[in-house]
């Protein structure tokens, strides 16, 4: 039994290049240092005296920040090199954090907000395009499970320690978060000195490829997980905030229970995707993103803490089963000069989630109140196990072969 568990594991991490490693460890130095984003909703209510409505449209002009951030950070990578964004975009967040902690008045926060969300969000299509570029064909699962396993094992230790932080003052948030994106940085550029560290193209299709935005297979999926977005940065806003109205956690214990998600992530993902690898990638994301839209409808029904210890492992498996076989079914399918542009509308997905969600969110929270928000979440949830099947089925009918649909073009 050991023996087996321990090849399963040399299986799913052995053969990623170098270059994935690397990138992969940026992630993590940045990642242990997430404080800030997880505790925003908190910080705004609880020291600035935002109301919750108040705190969630703050959490929307993060997100139309993040929409230019990852826009811009798309355009950027096929003009200068994924190395010099990612660089930029950390230094930037180091220096942002540390502004953001000092400021007292409202428009000064609201506006921090969104230069920070503009400069950070720029990381992810770099981080993306260069996970692309430098693994190899049909790999590209792995290596964004990989950087995924780094992210969440950083975040393992960024918001536990960070509910710890709070307790003592929220200032010190800020100077771990932004210190640790400093870090990544020098990390980064002393680990890929020379313009040979990354691929000039990337491993996916040869040549120009086609246009993102003449792919409707590619945009058909970006609009799930726009939806799936939506859910997810609850986390964010409402489901703390629920988390200490209804349950009465305290910002250390909520920090334990996100780290949970975190360490779940960091011990199976990488086996679970290497071992589901050859199935209907879109069709497990469709499994998983019910799971995970259910792990939070299960809120309502429950109210000890290892109840809603029950209903992390749920949205967590439902998680590892959507998000890295997304990305991968995308990385498989992007590729030429319009990598950057693919990169930068998959993480615009996501930023138009943060715009929406948070709002949304708060909004049904005081309105309707959180049990119709978490029994909502549950309703998007069959949407989208029902979206993602019509997806992969319309693919398959189109190509006329039963080859996996990760090879689809």
């Amino acid at each position: 039994m050991v023996r087996a568990i321990r090849e399963a594991y040399r299986q799913a991490f052995s053969g990623l290049p170098r270059t994935v490693w690397l990138v992969a460890l940026v992630s993590f130095i940045n990642r242990t240092g997430t404080m800030v984003l997880p505790f925003m909703a908190l910080y705004l209510t609880e020291e600035r005296g935002f109301s919750v409505a108040a705190a969630g449209r703050a959490m929307g002009i993060y997100g139309l920040g993040s929409m230019a951030g990852a826009f811009a950070g798309g355009w950027l990578c096929d003009r200068l090199t994924p190395r010099r964004v990612m660089a930029l975009s950390l230094l930037g967040q180091g220096a942002g954090f540390l502004v953001l902690g000092l400021l007292r008045t409202r428009p000064g926060i609201l506006g921090m907000i969104f230069a920070l969300s503009v400069v950070g969000e720029a990381f992810r299509p770099a981080t993306a395009a260069a996970l692309v570029r430098g693994s190899l064909p049909g790999e590209q699962g792995r290596a964004f499970a990989l950087n995924r396993l780094a992210v969440n094992l950083g975040l393992t230790f960024g918001p536990a320690a960070g509910g710890f932080l709070a307790t003592v003052s929220y200032f010190w948030l800020f100077v771990a978060d932004g210190g640790t994106c400093v870090l990544a940085a020098l990390f980064l550029l002393a680990a890929f000195r020379g313009e040979g560290s990354l691929p000039a193209q990337p491993a996916g299709e040869p040549g120009p490829g086609r246009s993102p935005w003449r792919d409707p297979a590619f945009l058909a999926l970006l609009s799930l997980l726009t939806l799936l977005g939506m859910v997810l940065f609850q986390i964010f806003s409402a489901y703390p905030l629920a988390l200490h109205a209804r349950y009465g956690f305290s910002e250390a214990r909520i920090g334990l229970v996100l780290a949970i998600n975190t360490l779940v992530i960091s011990l199976f993902e990488m086996v679970l995707v290497h071992r589901l690898r050859d199935l209907d990638p879109l069709r497990v994301a469709g499994v998983g993103s019910l799971l995970f839209c259910a792990g939070f409808a299960m809120l309502p029904l429950g109210s000890s803490f290892a109840f809603v210890a029950a209903t992390v492992l749920v949205w967590t498996v439902g998680e590892m089963l959507s998000l890295p076989f997304i990305s991968g079914w995308i990385g498989n399918r992007a590729g030429g000069e319009n990598l950057g542009g693919y990169m930068g509308l998959f993480t615009l997905s996501f930023s138009a989630a943060l715009v929406l969600g948070p709002p949304a969110g708060a909004w049904i929270y005081q309105r309707l109140g959180m049990n119709i928000l978490w029994y909502g979440c549950g309703l998007v949830g069959v949407l989208l196990w029902a979206g993602f099947l019509a997806l992969s089925s319309a693919l398959r009918q189109r190509a006329g072969t039963a080859v996996p649909a990760g090879e689809i073009r």
